[in-house]
């Protein structure tokens, strides 16, 4: 998948953050847990997610 860094930054904030949390959860992925909760720190914070964040949620549907 490749998409310029503001097109993944909007696709995976908020919502799309919670719901892989959600799935991460589920199958004890810690590491994508905790890039989760990141991005979601950094989009209630108004802030961009780190690029490294991002990826690992990309990752995740890969």
């Amino acid at each position: 998948m490749t998409m310029a860094l503001g097109q993944d930054q909007e696709r995976f904030s908020g919502e799309t953050a919670w719901t892989v949390l959600d799935a991460a959860n589920d199958l004890g992925d810690t590491i994508t847990v905790d890039a989760c909760r990141r991005v979601i720190d950094a989009d209630l914070r108004g802030e961009a997610p780190a690029r490294s964040d991002i990826a690992m949620l990309s990752a995740f549907f890969g």
